[in-house]
């Protein structure tokens, strides 16, 4: 006989934690199904493991500044050992706070593999359980190509298991993973070449951005090939590593290559084949806008589902969903639209809304663009002139803000702020009216002419 719940969460990630904590705080009784660590991929092989080797990478460039600001200091090397121990330590330390808070609101939790046997009964680990609220949040998974010799390389799951600094790696992927992975490699030492299928990085992002972060990567000395057609992995006799293209080119000396080439959906465990619920032609869950997928009481939220694959993006989508089913709000959904997102990249990246190529797909040449190019005062009294760049895009007579981008040094915390004001409908005015903080680099959006 099933042991029944409200509500079953399949999935201890971010967002599963944060809808099952939700429910659980109204009162209702809530099954958590995980079957690995704890926070899954942001807290564990994510955001926050890449933080803090993304912090140790500025520290090292923070090193070769401070010789500009008077200070004698040398970088007497780095100890790959030592971050990843205190890495792993502090992942650690939030595995127990996420089981911690889990006990604490009262969330029952079974580590295993939740499986459906029909619409509402989950099994795992040889019993079943049945709800009529079932929550889908099993994340995704590095994507690892069908080519030869892929299983020479490893994933961003891989990368957090290395045991020491590569000498020489190669990341092969043009997204925000590639991109944040190369430069934390390239900041800590490593020589870094970068392989691309077409020929931009982060190519999604408005253009003005990718093109200046492209020239900042190859300007610092990573390598970046682009339109290559990779046709296999291959090891060679002294041991290394290398690749090959379809035009026969080959290229080896590598002693560590990195797939970055997307993610996909973690759903082949579940059995949804003894469920009705539907996927698209890409694996994601089928939901609208209220996180329903086709089965009556069946849910899907975050990187399992088509929606933006961000940490905050799904904890927000699971607290709605809980307040809808267990708070009375019957309306209450997460709006999709103008959320914001870094790329931890050298430099940083913030951005919010549309791009300009979008923009003038939605507006036509009703639109004004507003760029500022600069040099951060940080490198004020150094040889080094890293640019930072904002831009604004606005639309229409009253110049609503449509689009923020900014990279540079502090663009990961000040789009934040700027985010808030512009899902509120802030116009190029509303900016202009805004004091400048003197002297910020933030300060150039409220300036712009």
């Amino acid at each position: 006989m099933s042991k029944e719940f409200d509500f079953i969460v399949i999935g201890g990630g971010s967002g599963g934690i944060a809808s099952a904590r939700r429910a659980a705080e109204h009162g209702a009784r809530v099954l958590l199904l995980e079957n690995g660590a704890m926070g899954g991929t942001c807290v564990n092989v994510g955001c926050v493991p890449k933080k803090v080797m993304w912090n140790a990478a500025q520290m090292a460039e923070n090193i070769e500044l401070a010789k500009d600001y008077g200070f004698t200091v040398e970088n007497q090397g780095f100890s790959w050992p030592h971050i990843k121990q205190s890495r792993d330590a502090y992942v650690e330390r939030l595995n127990g706070i996420y089981d911690r808070n889990l006990a604490n609101s009262n969330v029952e939790v079974i580590h295993g593999t939740g499986r459906f046997v029909s619409d509402h009964v989950v099994e795992v680990n040889g019993d079943q359980f049945t709800a009529p609220h079932i929550l889908i949040a099993t994340g995704g998974q590095p994507t690892v190509p069908d080519v030869p010799g892929a299983e020479l390389g490893i994933t961003s799951d891989g990368f957090f298991e290395l045991a020491a600094l590569p000498r020489k790696a190669l990341v092969i992927g043009a997204g925000y993973i590639a991109t944040e992975l190369a430069g934390v490699l390239h900041g800590l030492g490593s020589e870094v070449t970068m392989l691309l299928r077409k020929d931009l990085l982060l190519r999604s992002f408005d253009h003005t951005i990718h093109t200046l972060l492209m020239e900042e990567m190859e300007s610092s000395g990573i390598r970046i090939l682009k339109k290559v057609q990779l046709s296999r992995l291959l090891q060679h006799a002294d041991g290394t590593l290398g690749f090959e293209q379809s035009a026969g080119d080959d290229e080896g000396g590598f002693d560590c290559i990195i797939w970055a080439i997307g993610r996909h959906t973690k759903v082949s465990d579940l059995n949804l084949e003894n469920t009705d619920i539907d996927l698209d032609n890409a694996g994601f869950v089928v939901v609208d806008k209220f996180q329903n997928t086709a089965v009556k009481g069946v849910y899907a939220l975050g990187d399992v589902t088509a929606a933006a694959p961000l940490t905050p993006v799904a904890i927000a989508a699971g607290r709605r969903l809980s307040e809808r089913l267990f708070n009375g709000k019957k309306d209450l959904h997460l709006d999709y639209e103008l959320i914001p997102t870094v790329v931890f990249s050298h430099p940083p990246i913030g951005t919010v809304g549309l791009t300009e190529a979008e923009a003038r797909g939605k507006f036509g040449d009703d639109l004004k663009i507003y760029q500022s190019r600069f040099v951060n005062m940080l490198y004020a009294v150094s040889e080094h002139k890293a640019p930072t760049l904002v831009k604004l895009i606005v639309a229409g007579e009253e110049e609503k803000v449509v689009g923020c981008h900014v990279i540079g040094v502090g663009a990961d915390e000040m789009i934040q702020g700027f985010a808030v004001a512009i899902k509120m409908g802030a116009t190029k005015a509303d900016f202009d009216n805004t004091v400048a903080i003197h002297p910020t680099a933030a300060e150039e959006l409220v300036t712009l002419r």
